[in-house]
């Protein structure tokens, strides 16, 4: 059997030194190499199949090629397309990423994150933070995905909540609908207060106030379900209801079944997110779609961006939204 390349081939069939082969090999120093150069020898390993020895790279520099994903819930179908960006972005550069899921449960998150510590990552993507701050602190090395603290402290890729749900709200008064309830996300996520804020707002723009707001303890249809039936213990609270996100607006759609009302002809209903399938559901759900795959993707880039310059102040980006409109809003009911 052939022996592996080593970065000594490389080297000799890129016509440089071993050192400069490896410098433009690793992530964190290739911008010390020309790029003429750098592609040269990216494009000799690439034909002799050479590998970087991640381990024996770890052991040296006491960090590694890998980075730390930490998710809520891995069943909700916003999390696996923004998971791909999130993988794309960093494998482009040499980095892996190593996928944890949390369950919403935050003894969890603390062992799962103390274990990946251990393990000399070279930083984490976090989709579980709170608005008080990451579970690892305002660490160089860590960015933050679909969430931010009030601080800014941490480095943040979001979508464009407050857009997003003022675009919901213009649908819906449009509709003729003055009765419009919030199921409203957890409000100690900076999604969940920043839609619920934006509602407020939005109505307020058209001279109106929420007829209901229940606040729910997670993003999950169970959730939504539950403050539905809250909701609707008095029929007449709403003709609309704007959810905090698609999981909630799907509970939401399982309580109004069982209660015997339809949507959208007794009660127009919206999500947030477009997760896939909500196009399938019946009715299929008005929603706002946020670019899953690109917020994963500006988390890598962004993350990398912090290893390289760990001193630099911590970006906030946000990404732009699109109102979806389907099926689940009619006009209200003047009955």
């Amino acid at each position: 059997m052939d022996k592996p390349a080593t970065i000594k081939d490389v080297a000799e069939l890129a016509r440089v030194h071993a050192a400069t082969a490896s410098r433009a090999l690793n992530p964190q120093t290739r911008d010390k190499v020309s790029p003429r150069t750098a592609a040269r020898i990216v494009e000799a390993a690439r034909t002799l199949g050479y590998s970087p020895n991640s381990a024996a790279r770890s052991l040296r520099t006491r960090t590694s090629s890998v980075v730390g994903v930490v998710i809520p819930d891995l069943r909700n179908p916003v999390f696996p397309p923004i998971v791909r960006g999130v993988e794309d972005g960093l494998r482009e550069a040499g980095y892996l990423a190593l996928l944890g899921n949390t369950d919403g449960d935050p003894e969890r998150e603390r062992d799962l994150l103390t274990t990946m510590r251990g393990q000399q990552l070279a930083g984490f993507i976090l989709a579980t933070s709170k608005r008080d701050g990451a579970p690892l602190g305002p660490d160089a090395s860590v960015v933050l995905v679909n969430r931010r603290t009030d601080a800014g402290d941490i480095a943040s890729v979001v979508a464009d909540s407050a857009a997003g749900v003022h675009a919901l709200v213009d649908l819906v008064v449009g509709q003729g609908h003055t009765r419009i309830a919030h199921l409203a996300g957890p409000q100690d996520t900076s999604t969940g207060v920043e839609r619920y804020r934006a509602l407020l707002d939005g109505l307020s723009t058209h001279g109106l106030s929420p007829s209901r707001v229940e606040f729910c303890d997670a993003y999950s249809e169970q959730a939504g379900y539950d403050a539905t039936l809250a909701l609707l213990a008095d029929r007449a609270a709403a003709t609309a209801i704007v959810a905090g996100n698609d999981m909630i607006a799907l509970g939401c759609y399982r309580a109004l079944a069982e209660l015997g009302l339809r949507c959208p002809e007794d009660v127009s209903v919206t999500g947030f997110n477009d997760m896939p399938f909500v196009d399938k559901q019946r009715p299929p759900l008005t929603t706002v779609r946020i670019p899953h795959y690109d917020i994963g993707y500006e988390a890598a880039r962004l993350l990398l961006e912090r290893i390289a310059n760990p001193t630099s102040p911590p970006k906030r980006i946000v990404l732009p939204v699109e109102l979806v409109n389907r099926a689940s809003v009619a006009p209200a009911n003047p009955a």
